[in-house]
């Protein structure tokens, strides 16, 4: 009998990467207080930010984090765009 040639099987879908690949919020808690923070890729930052961390620019294509505080609505004025190292140090030193 010969053989027949079947459709191939349904794979599932590769899970999906989230967090820093995709640029979603997460929530984090420091001495500081409660923040939401979102990763943004080098390839989705398009504008020059000042680091309240450094007092310096961050360029266009560079990798970064925006966080806001919890408690807030999350409006436009309160999310501030942070160098990834400078807000992990942020409880070493103080914002500019």
């Amino acid at each position: 009998m010969p053989r027949r040639n079947r459709p191939p099987r349904a794979r599932p879908a590769p899970p999906r990467a989230v967090g820093a690949a995709t640029g979603w919020a997460r929530a984090e808690s420091g001495p500081d207080g409660d923040w939401i923070v979102r990763s943004v890729p080098g390839s989705q930052a398009t504008k020059f930010y000042r680091c309240p961390g450094c007092d310096h620019e961050i360029r266009p294509g560079i990798p970064h984090v925006v966080a806001w505080p919890a408690d807030e609505t999350g409006s436009a004025d309160d999310r501030r765009h942070w160098h990834r190292g400078c807000w992990e140090a942020r409880g070493r030193r103080r914002p500019w």
